[in-house]
């Protein structure tokens, strides 16, 4: 009966977040799109169709509940060669504690490196140069509901800096997790980055006002302060599957597919795939934002491939290397590393 309680409310939740955020795309009107940067290279090769996979820590970007699931210590990092030479690294670890449930830290962090400044005066620049950063810093909980459900949550707290000026603030991940069977098919539900709307200050948007130009005497330089408006998180509802397809004990298919709908742009499917060989060796591929509506010249979406190698050492730890690629159309590809250990 409590399970059924639970359940229910989570759905309930997720219709009022929907109906929400459901009249308009407004494609380009929200901040922290770093958050939406894709941290897991396995995920990322299977066309970031992650809300029902689970088994390595970087799962919590997708669905808390994947935290749940784990069954062991788990520590990832990392690093993307974004778009534009933008740096992108993400670290995050789970640590199992039996009787209560698992717990994860993960940190994000993106750097822009030095940009020139330009104006329409000086369009070669000014001899000036600034930079954007970005991190969240993210605690997380998963648990157990019952042998085959799981629930989680992530609280985040969020920082951009563009030159002297920053905005902060919080925002909640949550999910919950289903197994059909053992073994089986499961289907996953949670929404990213829900929190209250921030806004940009910093000495950036200082200036000195004249309230009368064509007075003579008075004072032409009043401190004031430019109001900038507050904006919503990327708040991004996922919802989707995976079905496990076994060959024998070492060889496996494994297909994901997830339902997207953000509050910054339209809805899209992400699907993809992970072959295991040997159960050492792994070949992904999938497709991101199929279906976009107005996505100009691939831009949002597009083919993903990948590889993975898992090995052990001194029967306690256990060594994974993935790698992913994904093509951005106009925007050239971006390439992710990651490198896990579990212990």
């Amino acid at each position: 009966m409590k399970l059924k309680i639970i359940l229910s409310a989570f759905l309930v939740l997720i219709i009022l977040l929907h109906k929400q955020i459901l009249p308009q795309s407004k494609t380009g009107t929200t901040i922290g799109q770093f958050l939406k940067i894709e941290p897991s290279s396995r995920s990322a090769a299977m066309g970031d169709a992650g809300v029902a996979l689970y088994g390595e820590a970087s799962s919590v970007f997708f669905n808390p509940a994947s935290l749940g699931r784990i069954n062991s210590n788990d520590a990832q990092f990392t690093f993307n060669k974004w778009l534009a030479d933008i740096t992108y690294n993400y670290t995050v670890a789970v640590l199992k504690i039996e009787g209560v449930g698992n717990f994860s830290l993960q940190y994000t962090s993106l750097n822009s490196g030095e940009i020139d400044v330009r104006t329409v005066e000086q369009p070669l620049g000014t001899g000036e140069r600034y930079s954007v950063t970005d991190f969240a810093i993210g605690i997380g909980y998963g648990f157990m509901l019952t042998d085959r459900v799981s629930a989680g949550v992530v609280a985040n707290y969020i920082n951009e800096t563009i030159w002297h000026s920053s905005l902060y603030g919080f925002a909640m991940n949550f999910g919950i997790q289903y197994q059909i069977i053992e073994n089986g098919p499961t289907i996953g539900a949670s929404v990213s980055n829900f929190g209250p709307y921030s806004s940009y200050n910093g000495r950036d948007l200082y200036l000195n006002y004249d309230a009368d130009p064509k007075k003579y005497g008075d004072n032409n330089m009043l401190p004031a302060e430019y109001r900038t408006d507050s904006y919503s998180w990327p708040t991004i509802f996922r919802v989707g599957f995976a079905y496990p397809i076994s060959f024998d004990e070492s060889n496996s298919l494994l297909i994901a597919a997830d339902a997207i709908h953000p509050n910054d742009n339209n809805e899209s499917i992400n699907i993809g795939g992970e072959l295991k060989l040997l159960d050492h060796f792994a070949l992904r591929g999938g497709y991101r934002n199929f279906l976009l509506k107005d996505s100009e010249g691939g831009n949002a979406g597009g083919l993903t491939l990948g590889v993975g190698l898992n090995t052990e050492f001194v029967d306690a730890f256990k060594v994974r290397f993935d790698y992913a690629w994904s093509d951005y159309g106009r925007l050239a590809q971006a390439h992710r590393v990651t490198m896990s250990v579990g212990f």
